[in-house]
């Protein structure tokens, strides 16, 4: 598949239990959900029930094909102990060729994955 044979984004979560944050990463990248995952620490300030919330988290960037969004949605709730976890896609408008076709072979689910 070529770089422009399917739309690229960019999906954010976020995390603040470091065990169910490497469940949903392992899960995304084993499943070829993903072709590259970043975590950065953040400090998150937020409404939640009538109050203003203030947690340490981990904000996740994962680089996918357009075409995945729903599966790794479903799979971010299937994993996530957050009752409404963020999950948000954003467009990779443009990109370096080669960059995006990686994403393209990294997440080929037909492939398959070697031993």
């Amino acid at each position: 598949m070529t770089a422009s044979e399917d739309a690229y984004i960019v999906v954010l979560t976020t995390f603040a239990n470091e065990h169910i944050g490497k469940r949903i990463i392992e899960s995304l990248l084993e499943k070829k959900l993903a072709a590259c995952i970043q975590v950065m620490p953040i400090q998150s300030y937020y409404h939640w029930q009538g109050k203003i919330a203030e947690d340490a988290e981990k904000q996740v960037m994962i680089k996918t094909k357009k075409s995945l969004y729903k599966t790794i949605e479903l799979e971010i709730c299937r994993l996530h102990d957050y009752d409404v976890p963020e999950i948000i896609q954003l467009p990779i408008e443009q990109g370096l060729d080669a960059y995006l076709g990686w994403i393209s072979e990294s997440c080929d689910q037909k492939k398959k994955q070697e031993p």
